[in-house]
């Protein structure tokens, strides 16, 4: 009777810890289950296949043959012990924990021979890439843990402009070798680089009339995401340091119960194309309390490109991002701009992002097509965001987020195409307790005029930033308890062609010039409410077609 009752105690502890976990959240929702995998503990150690640690000796064979010699036993840990280990491509396969020592260095080669040409994906689309130095295909119960390094060596594959370094560094990658572009703005490390750049976008796709020789002559361009897990289910990445990747670092694709966990994720700031994390058409995904310092987006969630997006037709799904932090990068947390699978069901919460171009990014353009959805984000701190601390934009262009020196951008052309299976769907996202000390532009909502972003619903705020809020095409917006302080205050906020949009409780600078500014004849339904106007000089001003019909409550 004793020992019943102590099962029945702990199960009872059991309970209240899951239920106070769960009032903890906050959400409304119930949270994603995850499943990690587990591992027998028998372990092999790639010694003992002749792993040479000198940084210099090959060890491919030698690790691909622990990792079979183990498999053949059940599984288990392949363990890579303190040491400097050069190697080629590695595959895990399935019950496999590929274990790095606290001083261990898994260096990726630069001999690009060694990474051969195959079928892979790239932004979406099915492209020929060279083979990723680590990846896993179908597997199921995979690991890469512990304390040590996995470096992609991808300063030997990657492009850089001149206008990212200074002239010392310039100079001196130069003179290292490779070939510069024509008009000299760009360095490649080889000629094959340089004319795949040359090349018509997508290169590498797979497609009737390009055989095997047309891929080889333009083989250094493509350039492999370091971690390529495609189609796998119990992942878990935990405890290593990911860097100095060719393409993007971690690509999960297509694959089931991820768990990332105290990761960190290093890239130069100006590696091109040098992304954190891509979760691409995933689900029950789980990253918490890791580092990402790289060259492009960080945690950046995607689901295909286009027509061959919708086709898969796999959303990511049912992902939990908690306590990460996030220095340089295009964004700190983004959806898209690959997403025509759609994505939903993501529960963000108490990240920090310190320098990053963008603070939560949500971006597409006409012919993704895909729903965006049901995306819930609290508890999120940012500081020193060149750009826009929140940016929903349909007219993404593909180009940095932040222009470089002397470079001009013009602004899209404004016009009404028909509504398809083309047009990408931005709708029911709940953003809130957000602060921000320093921004370009506090908010940012740009839909199209035939597809508005929708069903936003921004709370509890305080946005420093030189620029306030900016809402054009969008539908059913709510803005409530954000004190926006904007050095530019003519207006701090403006308003274009937009409807159903909620401003309650706003609060701003005093001596602001302009509040509000509302523009366009299809702007209306406008509603502020507990918002004391008195410290403007004043309060709105309506151009190009609004009136004071625009306002449903004054």
């Amino acid at each position: 009777m004793k020992k019943i009752l102590l099962i029945l105690s702990a199960c009872a502890i059991a309970i209240s810890s899951l239920a106070q976990q769960n009032l903890s959240t906050g959400w409304k929702e119930k949270l994603p289950v995850v499943i990690a995998p587990k591992f027998k503990k028998d372990t092999t150690n790639i010694v003992k296949f002749g792993a040479v640690v000198d940084g210099h000796t090959l060890n491919t064979k030698s690790i691909a043959a622990a990792i079979d010699a183990q498999t053949k036993k059940g599984g288990g840990v392949v363990f890579i012990p303190a040491g400097l280990w050069l190697t080629g491509p590695i595959v895990l396969k399935s019950n496999i924990n590929l274990h790095l020592a606290t001083g261990a260095t898994l260096l990726f080669t630069k001999d690009f021979d060694q990474y051969p040409l195959v079928a892979a994906n790239w932004e979406g689309l099915p492209q020929m890439r060279n083979q990723s130095p680590i990846s896993a295909t179908g597997a199921t119960n995979i690991a890469i843990t512990g304390k040590g390094i996995v470096d992609g060596n991808g300063d030997a594959w990657r492009m850089v402009k001149k206008d990212k370094l200074n002239e010392t560094q310039w100079k001196k990658l130069v003179a290292s070798g490779g070939i510069l572009s024509d008009d000299k703005k760009t360095w490649y490390p080889s000629e094959q680089s340089l004319k795949g750049a040359k090349m018509p976008a997508n290169p590498g796709q797979i497609m009737a009339g390009r055989d095997a020789a047309y891929y080889e002559g333009i083989k250094d361009f493509f350039r492999p995401n370091m971690v390529l897990l495609t189609n796998c289910k119990y992942i878990l990445l935990e405890g290593v340091t990911f860097q100095n990747s060719a393409a993007w670092c971690l690509h999960p694709l297509m694959s089931e119960h991820l768990t990332v966990r105290n990761i960190t994720v290093k890239n130069p700031w100006y590696a091109q194309n040098g992304d954190g994390i891509d979760v691409e058409s995933c689900k029950n995904v789980l990253i918490e309390n890791s580092i990402f310092d790289v060259g492009d987006d960080a945690l950046c969630m995607k689901s295909g490109r286009d027509a061959e997006g919708r086709k898969r037709a796999m959303p990511t799904e049912n992902v939990i991002i908690r306590g990460c932090t996030v220095y340089a990068s295009h964004g700190g947390f983004v959806i898209g701009s690959e997403m025509s699978g759609g994505a939903r069901n993501i529960y963000v919460s108490n990240c920090t992002f310190i320098g990053t171009d963008i603070g939560l990014r949500f971006k597409t353009t006409r012919g993704r097509g895909g729903v965006v959805e049901n995306i819930f984000i609290k508890d999120i701190y940012m500081k020193d965001i060149p750009g826009e601390a929140i940016l929903f934009d349909m007219y993404y262009a593909a180009k940095d987020p932040i222009p470089l020196a002397g470079e001009k951008r013009e602004l899209p052309k404004v016009e009404f195409k028909p509504v398809d299976e083309t047009t990408p769907v931005f709708k029911n996202f709940h953003i809130s307790n957000v602060y921000c000390n320093g921004a370009e532009k506090g908010i940012f909502i740009r839909g199209l005029p035939e597809m508005h972003i929708k069903d936003i619903f921004l709370e509890n705020m305080v946005l420093q930033a030189h620029k306030g809020i900016d809402v054009q095409e969008a539908s059913n917006i709510s803005f409530k308890n954000i004190k926006i302080i904007s050095e530019e205050t003519n207006p701090v906020i403006d308003v274009v062609h937009s409807d159903k949009i909620v401003f309650d409780n706003i609060t701003y600078k005093e001596g602001t010039k302009l509040l509000f500014r509302i523009n366009g004849e299809r702007s209306n339904n406008i509603t502020i409410k507990n918002t004391d106007a008195s410290k403007a000089k004043e309060k709105i001003t309506y151009e190009l077609g609004a009136t004071e019909k625009s306002l449903t409550n004054k």
